[in-house]
């Protein structure tokens, strides 16, 4: 999936947009934000927590305003959400996606 993009903060920090298949869940994606010092940092987080296909590639779907403080006043600085497009559903700490597909396996 090459949905993604990033916005650069005025503090020189980024917040990275990506699509991702969902862990556990073959034809499901999730969009996963990620605070970080730059964008190889963002995407190395991501592949850290187990998370390997994260690739960015252009800038098509950049974090909305509300993605990019969703992602800022979280603790982890990771966050998803399902991709469908239900903007009525919150935010999930990464660790609950993980989580999940540990106690799978």
């Amino acid at each position: 999936m090459a949905e993604g993009g990033f916005v650069r903060l005025p503090d020189g920090s980024v917040v990275v947009a990506l699509a991702l298949p969902r862990p556990g869940a073959p034809g499901r994606a999730v969009r996963v934000l990620v605070h970080a010092a730059n964008r190889s940092r963002a995407l190395t987080r991501l592949r850290n927590l187990g998370l390997r296909a994260a690739h960015l590639r252009g800038n098509g779907a950049p974090p909305t305003p509300d993605e990019i403080s969703a992602v800022l006043y979280h603790p982890e600085g990771v966050v998803w959400r399902s991709a469908a497009g239900d903007a009525t559903e919150s935010w999930h700490p990464i660790t609950h996606l993980l989580g999940r597909r540990r106690a799978a396996a």
